[in-house]
């Protein structure tokens, strides 16, 4: 149905928030190109050179050896964190008493970064992928735990004792009422998670390096392939970017009826 004049345009709205999303980054392009456009400094060359060296580096072999492999071990690192993260915050935030028996260990566990574990998770794990996807869960787990327990605890208690007393309990009441209840809180520890597993990805392949976008940047480095390396520093920034407006479209999808609540009180006088 076309907007009328008092309908709110869709497409409006879609085509304003694309805007706003890829504003601000062409801007830092722009300002990156002119501030070094005529820098002669070798750690620091001019964008126009480093975005020439780009096709020649990133070919479709070096995405297939490293970019791919980087990916894989996020997604698996990112999902167990999730997977854990849900079910583990679902039980502590229902139950008072496993809460107060869990708290003083979660926060001790939740203050030592991560980084930190690697060398210990290194022991037990190997240098392999094994290692990689679990130093990137082990830091991807905090938030997701943390908010998935804050989003259970604020549950309506109205609608607790009304689910109650249809007699809705165990599986069926997580189902039908604690993770739809939450799900606004768990997706903000989800997004908080997404930026940390990257860093903890490139992290745990420099640590052990093999393959994957910190592996070659450090090579880079280590060759004093200067405009290689910041390439390599273009393609984190843009995995980042996409993965970030992926996630978007996500959160919008599964939370549209929660955004629809918002917008609509927003509008209400």
């Amino acid at each position: 149905m076309p907007a009328g004049p008092g309908r709110p345009n869709p497409w409006g709205g879609l085509l304003l928030r694309a805007l706003f999303t890829v504003a601000l980054p062409a801007l830092l392009v722009v300002v990156w190109w002119l501030a070094s456009d005529r820098s002669t400094d070798v750690y620091w060359p001019p964008l126009r050179t480093i975005l020439s060296t780009f096709p020649d580096v990133w070919t479709r072999a070096r995405l297939r050896a490293d970019l791919v492999p980087s990916l894989l071990r996020l997604l698996a690192g990112y999902t167990s964190a999730a997977t854990v993260g849900i079910a583990l915050g679902a039980l502590i935030g229902s139950y008072r008493r496993v809460r107060a028996v869990c708290e003083p260990v979660l926060e001790f566990l939740r203050a030592v970064p991560p980084p930190v574990l690697v060398p210990v998770i290194m022991l037990f794990a190997g240098i392999g992928d094994t290692m990689k996807i679990v130093v990137i869960a082990s830091g991807c787990v905090w938030p997701i735990l943390l908010n998935t327990i804050e989003g259970v605890r604020a549950v309506d208690s109205v609608m607790s004792e009304t689910a109650r007393s249809y007699g809705i309990t165990g599986q069926a009441r997580i189902r039908a009422l604690v993770l739809p209840s939450a799900s606004p809180q768990i997706f903000a520890g989800l997004r908080q998670a997404l930026s940390i597993g990257i860093i903890l990805m490139v992290i745990s392949e420099m640590f052990a390096p093999s393959n994957g976008l910190g592996f070659t940047i450090v090579q880079f480095q280590r060759g004093f392939a200067i405009p290689d390396m910041w390439t390599g520093i273009l393609v984190l920034g843009l995995l980042g970017f996409l993965l970030s407006v992926l996630f978007h479209l996500v959160e919008r999808q599964v939370l549209g009826w929660y955004h629809g609540l918002r917008d609509s009180s927003r509008r209400s006088p």
